[in-house]
């Protein structure tokens, strides 16, 4: 459920908001930014599927050196498609692009969502401004520690904390610096104490949010 990653070993570090399928764009924004694939580092928060024109080079990110990701809803829904053989929940929420791929494309596409099963829920990551965690939707604990058992279900769905901040309740969260999660498309990146939640709906005609850790 936990990586642990050396922050130290990158010249910069960024966490990127959620993907989905959205490739160009994101690679325009890592050009402005004079992102250095061979020195610099790349997380995201998860989804990097559906919904966007191209799930699949999103999925092909997984193999580069300079990319790592958290699982999101949308990989864990599309996980539990291919094992129950059900795709109605899955297509119903942008899924769709994979039931309309020819046969080769499709068994590239099966290639890389089975190698969805081993990302992390969570990422830790110390870096210039501290230790971060990352995960898609929530850490369900009030103060984080390394391999603590937490529902996985709620890292991935859960909005209860996001939604009492947006009315003036909920702390942040002991045990490390700074927690970045995504899931909820927002109208901007929004910080609550500790805790940063930066899904600025880039496939809703919103845009992506980079936040630089070091």
């Amino acid at each position: 459920m936990y990586q642990r990653i050396d922050g130290g070993k990158w010249r910069h570090v960024w966490v990127v908001s959620d993907i989905h399928g959205c490739y160009q764009w994101l690679m325009d924004e890592l050009k402005r930014r004079h992102f250095n694939p061979y020195e610099d580092l790349l997380i995201s928060v998860g989804d990097v599927i559906d919904r966007g024109p191209d799930s699949i080079k999103c999925l092909q990110l997984m193999n580069e050196k300079w990319f790592r990701a958290v699982r999101g809803n949308h990989e864990q829904m599309a996980i539990d498609s291919l094992d129950n053989n059900d795709f109605a929940l899955w297509t119903m929420n942008g899924g769709i692009w994979f039931t309309r791929l020819e046969h080769t494309q499709q068994q590239l596409a099966l290639t890389l969502l089975n190698a969805c099963r081993e990302l992390p829920h969570i990422i830790e990551i110390t870096c210039a401004n501290g230790l971060n965690v990352i995960a898609h939707a929530d850490y369900p604990a009030a103060e984080y520690r390394w391999q603590k058992p937490v529902s996985a279900q709620h890292v991935l769905w859960d909005r209860d904390r996001l939604m009492g901040f947006m009315v003036g309740k909920g702390q942040g969260i002991g045990g490390a610096d700074h927690f970045w999660f995504g899931h909820t498309p927002l109208d901007r990146r929004y910080d609550f104490n500790n805790l940063h939640y930066i899904d600025t709906g880039a496939v809703f005609d919103g845009y992506f949010t980079l936040a630089q850790l070091q």
